[in-house]
């Protein structure tokens, strides 16, 4: 072999090799989006609090942990990042709180009771979400119901398919778990969601924001964190969901949390 050939299948390993440091980088700033829904004591920080990261990139945890100092975080994912070991193992070395990682899905509810037993935890004080709800899609395929997409047709591998979100079955559940939750989510309503599997994913739309909305107006207490920090009132529901739907049309972000 040349030796051009060796350096350009060194360079080739190199990029493979290499980190995707965006990981890091990502966490940090969707953090500064949700850390205003955290309740604080007067020194700014979560002592006792247990929280549950569902979807977790595994690196939120850490930084969480580093400058709130929860008790616990406990991270949960269908498929973990490679580096999620080795990082709940060095976090002794950083922090006071105790992080865990597992493997296992939002709707095996068998496991995380087992999980939660494990922890010694009965409920958690916080459950977060960071672009993961949209995920939590279950049911039947409503693609079709799209005005754009009114000639779908399913396929048996359901990649094109998106899935209903039922909001009331997944905020039931969540409320289940934790006393509060925190909600990040990208909106990029016409962009493909490149983490979905079969229907289980699709970035939401307008119309079902509103959907959510709506029924978390209607039967929990909501605080909008970003773009605007307020209290929308369920008093005149459909001029805070216009209002709310404005505020949509404008970002490409939105974080708010939601308590019973």
């Amino acid at each position: 072999m040349s030796g051009k050939h060796e350096e350009e299948e060194c360079e080739e390993q190199e990029e493979e090799e290499e980190p995707d440091w965006r990981v890091w980088t990502d966490a940090l700033e969707e953090l500064s989006q949700i850390e205003d829904a955290f309740e604080l004591d007067e020194n700014g920080k979560l002592p006792g609090k247990k929280i549950l990261d569902i979807g977790t990139d595994c690196v939120k945890p850490l930084y969480i942990a580093l400058k709130f100092e929860p008790c616990k975080i406990i991270g949960i994912s269908d498929e973990l990042p490679n580096f999620a070991s080795d990082l709940e193992l060095e976090s002794r070395l950083l922090a006071k709180t105790k992080i865990s990682f597992y493997t296992c899905n939002f709707f095996n509810k068998e496991t995380l009771e087992e999980i939660k037993k494990e922890e010694e935890i009965k409920k958690f004080d916080i459950v977060s979400l960071s672009k993961t709800l949209h995920h939590l899609r279950t049911g039947k395929c409503v693609l079709h119901e799209r005005e754009e997409h009114k000639n779908h047709t399913c396929r048996d591998d359901e990649k094109c398919c998106v899935y209903e979100f039922k909001e009331k079955e997944i905020f039931d559940r969540l409320f289940e778990l934790g006393e509060r939750v925190i909600v990040y989510e990208a909106f990029y309503p016409h962009e493909k969601d490149i983490d979905k599997v079969r229907g289980r994913g699709g970035h939401f739309t307008i119309k079902e924001w509103e959907r959510i909305f709506r029924y978390l107006l209607k039967n929990h207490n909501v605080k909008l964190i970003r773009p605007t920090k307020y209290r929308p009132s369920s008093k005149d529901l459909k001029k805070e969901l216009e209002k709310i739907e404005a505020k949509l049309r404008q970002i490409d972000y939105i974080c708010f949390c939601v308590e019973k």
